[in-house]
């Protein structure tokens, strides 16, 4: 049995790596150099045919990752992402179903919001950790900061559109634990595997701490 996680998502990093895998060999070379950067949780989106065998290669392979699946939006997805290793989910938005599915699958889930009326009705569920979805289009860190006062039992991981001079900012809010990102994986990089540049990258977004 997979062993649970040792705190909530959001506080397994301050930066939590978006990674887009076309072809799975890189998976876990990617993986353990995000790791050895000090980005241990790491979430592969379901946006490629790879995507699942690299959720399965970087479970099995890579020791100290915490690797999720990202953009879930469908409950066969969800059972996919889990048989394939997958230790949490996140998905851009939500519905009862997808929901459902993701609350009986055993991991922790970040379900996607990106009103206050999303917030209100998860928190009405139950649920206080969410994804905050497109960050910066939906507002950034003004948006969050004025659900912090009525609101300030939900938590968010923001992602979409964060670089590292935003990050800080998102990383300053009380109800932010972490962001979500993909600078550390710059495409020149990645085609040309260059796992070294990677880590450096995540090391200097490990550093990214309150």
């Amino acid at each position: 049995m997979r062993s649970p996680l040792p705190c909530s998502v959001l506080d397994l990093a301050p930066v939590v790596p978006v990674v887009v895998v076309e072809d799975v060999a890189d998976a876990v070379p990617l993986a353990r150099a995000l790791v050895a950067g000090g980005l241990p949780a790491i979430e592969v989106t379901l946006r490629t045919p790879a995507a699942l065998d690299a959720i399965r290669a970087i479970a099995g392979e890579v020791r100290d990752a915490v690797v999720g699946a990202g953009t879930v939006i469908t409950p066969e997805q969800v059972g996919d992402a889990v048989a394939a290793g997958a230790r949490f989910l996140v998905s851009p938005g939500w519905t009862e179903v997808l929901l459902e599915a993701m609350r009986t699958s055993g991991v922790p889930f970040l379900p996607g919001v990106s009103t206050t009326s999303e917030v209100v009705a998860l928190l009405e569920r139950g649920v206080r950790e969410m994804k905050f979805f497109p960050a910066q289009a939906a507002g950034g860190t003004a948006y969050l900061k004025s659900l912090a006062g009525p609101l300030p039992q939900a938590r968010f991981c923001p992602t979409g559109g964060i670089g590292p001079e935003s990050a800080p900012e998102y990383l300053a809010l009380p109800n932010v634990g972490c962001v979500g990102g993909s600078w550390m994986l710059p495409p020149d990089a990645v085609a040309a595997r260059d796992w070294a540049r990677v880590e450096s990258l995540a090391r200097g977004a490990a550093g990214l701490r309150r």
